[in-house]
């Protein structure tokens, strides 16, 4: 699969997951600001993780569209993905840090940790791509695991009980 080929799937997959969650949304019987704080948090993240590979892909659509491609397109586009993930990064692990004992109870350890880890994983590959590499798998592995990411906040927002609602 060539590069332009496998960003426009992502965009389109990105797309689609930014959908889902205003069907969430849409679908729960309260209104955003009356979600629990953890349940919040889980919709930042299927948000941001649908909009960034999505820009992700945009740009580096973007660069494969110059005549001729830049030598250093996938350099480029894995700077742009760590300027984003860094901050994404640090802004998440503050967030679930902030959550009182209660709030943290409701927060699977078991999936977010191994995720933060597999974040910061890619953001070393990131910078590494950047360094040394130049090559397009890093940076579109990014883009992935942002969209694997949101499928699963997507799957625990729709199907995890809420607290004071009697399971189905």
């Amino acid at each position: 699969m060539e590069p332009g080929e496998a960003l426009g799937l992502a965009a389109q997959v990105a797309v689609t997951l930014a959908g889902f969650a205003g069907v969430v949304v849409v679908f729960r019987p309260h209104s955003v600001h009356e979600w629990s704080k953890v349940d919040r948090f889980r919709l930042r993240l299927l948000l941001n993780n649908s909009i960034l590979p999505l820009a992700y892909s945009v740009m580096g659509i973007f660069f494969l569209a110059v005549r001729p491609p830049p030598e250093s397109i996938w350099r480029w586009c894995s700077a742009l993905a760590t300027l984003c993930q860094i901050p994404f990064a640090i802004f998440n692990f503050t967030t679930v840090q902030n959550f009182t004992a209660v709030e943290f109870k409701g927060v699977n350890k078991a999936l977010f940790f191994p995720l933060f880890g597999i974040g910061t994983a890619t953001i070393l590959l990131q910078l590494y791509n950047i360094a040394v590499w130049n090559w397009f798998w890093p940076f579109f592995a990014g883009t992935v695991v942002h969209l694997l990411a949101a499928m699963l906040q997507f799957m625990r927002l729709v199907f995890l009980p809420r607290p004071n609602e009697l399971p189905a």
